[in-house]
């Protein structure tokens, strides 16, 4: 009986090393890391789907946004890009110039009081192709350029 003891606590009271503890420890943090890349996988790939999705929409309806937010209506890259910067550089000269003027309060979104504006024709050339499509893409580059001149930029 008492051999029996001897061997029983033997068995049952066998020590860890601390390098069983220590692979022990690395193995759950090695579980835990790939289940937290695995979460972030996945709420990237949601991400990536939702985002998938609304373009897909936008482009369905011909309103797929380019890299430099802007919506894309069609039209040359040459067309496209002149608008744009022309647009944005008329936009933010008026925005500085209102905001030294007024000190940026009380500035009115009435757009259309400046001639750029409603012209919306400066750098067109006719070898770009539509000119009322040049004119959208003036009219919204000249509003995102003024709001960048109130603010100082």
């Amino acid at each position: 009986m008492a051999l029996t003891m001897i061997v029983g606590f033997g068995v049952t009271a066998q020590a860890q090393t601390p390098w069983d503890n220590y692979r022990y420890r690395r193995q759950q943090d090695e579980l835990r890391r790939q289940e937290e890349l695995r979460r972030q996988q996945e709420q990237q790939y949601q991400i990536y789907q939702q985002n998938d999705r609304y373009q897909q929409n936008d482009r369905w309806r011909g309103r797929g946004r380019s890299w430099d937010g802007y919506p894309n209506w069609g039209g040359g890259y040459e067309l496209r890009q002149t608008a744009l910067n022309a647009g944005y550089n008329e936009g933010a000269r008026a925005g500085r110039s209102d905001r030294n003027r007024r000190g940026g309060y009380g500035y009115s979104t009435d757009f259309n009081r400046f001639g750029s504006y409603r012209n919306a024709t400066k750098d067109y050339n006719g070898r770009f192709g539509d000119r009322e499509l040049y004119r959208r893409y003036f009219q919204m580059a000249f509003q995102n350029g003024y709001a960048d001149g109130l603010r100082g930029y």
